[in-house]
């Protein structure tokens, strides 16, 4: 099997022949390829030369997000203060050359693509992180009762713009998964109510989610934290997975499964015992391994891979990765 059969197939709850995909869905800190470097890996390599080097699974990204804030005048990324200023701003947030760059990124990869070499997934902002992008984390947070017309103004904009953005790239080739960034939850659960989700969240995700579908893409979100509370509230958005799934946040992804079946989820493994030695790494794959058999469960480090981890420890790493996904899949 090839990399985007793999990979697809997990998405869809099918079997592999061989093995699950070996993917990083966010990789290494650039302090950790540095780390690296110091200890044995070559210098200089390319992003893809980098996932060889790894023998992994190349899943590309293309991002493309609104507030294309290197390219307006104002820097300041919380520039925005009320609606008068988000007006003034709007013509810098949702740019056409965002699009056509992206465009042209799908059409440098589709022959890749086309032979199954490559999986790809787009990465468009959310409706909570799109305005606190803007806005700034706490004006953010008060702005759900401060200034309710503004948000439902700004995610009705970058609703439009997000159909475009899909719309223009599957005239070219059908990514595998499109991952909404939206960190909207913490350790402790969601940083918003059910009821501010539904009001200002929910509207948007029912105008681009059955666009995305519509093309015959998965659509998941990124979101920190433990996300086990705001599953339904996804699911009523009509996302179907969550990806990181972080175990110091205290997800369980077994628990999830349990809870959910349907539930596609990427991400999952405790990057904290990375730096622990073989037994750790072993022990992780293990409470891993039920959900690997499961079906839509696409493993990999729950967040990116920190420069507390030797070299040497991630390549145990992806040796017991290679093993339990072939494990996996008998």
């Amino acid at each position: 099997m090839n990399a985007r059969d793999r990979f697809l197939k997990t998405l869809n709850f099918e079997k592999c022949d061989d093995r699950l995909p070996l993917v990083e869905w966010a990789a290494w800190w650039g302090l950790t390829i540095e780390r690296w470097q110091t200890e044995g890996m070559p210098k200089e390599l390319t992003w893809d030369e980098s996932l060889a080097y790894f023998d992994l699974d190349p899943l590309v990204l293309i991002a493309v997000t609104g507030g294309a804030i290197n390219d307006r005048p104002s820097a300041n990324s919380c520039a925005v203060t009320d609606a008068a200023s988000y007006e003034a701003m709007r013509p810098y947030f949702f740019p056409d050359a965002a699009i056509a760059t992206a465009v042209e990124q799908a059409r440098s990869l589709k022959a890749r693509h086309e032979r199954g070499e490559i999986s790809i997934r787009i990465w468009l902002d959310g409706y909570f992180w799109f305005p606190r992008k803007l806005l700034g984390v706490e004006p953010h947070l008060l702005a759900f009762y401060d200034h309710p017309e503004l948000m439902h103004r700004m995610n009705a904009d970058l609703a439009a713009f997000n159909c475009r953005v899909i719309d223009a790239i599957c005239t070219v080739l059908t990514p595998e998964m499109v991952g909404f960034a939206e960190d909207m939850s913490y350790n402790h659960g969601p940083m918003l109510s059910r009821a501010c989700f539904d009001e200002f969240l929910l509207p948007y995700y029912r105008r681009t989610v059955p666009v995305i579908k519509g093309h015959g893409v998965k659509v998941l979100v990124d979101t920190d934290g433990d996300v086990t509370t705001m599953i339904p509230w996804l699911f009523a958005a009509g996302i179907e997975g969550v990806y990181p799934l972080e175990r110091q946040a205290g997800v369980d992804v077994a628990r999830l499964r349990q809870m959910h079946p349907q539930l596609i989820m990427m991400g999952g493994y405790d990057k904290m015992v990375m730096s622990q030695g073989e037994a750790p790494m072993r022990a992780e794959f293990e409470r891993l391994l039920p959900v690997m058999r499961s079906g839509g469960f696409i493993p990999s480090v729950d967040h990116q891979t920190p420069p507390g981890v030797s070299l040497d420890n991630y390549k145990i790493y992806m040796r017991l990765f290679r093993e339990y996904c072939e494990r996996a899949v008998r």
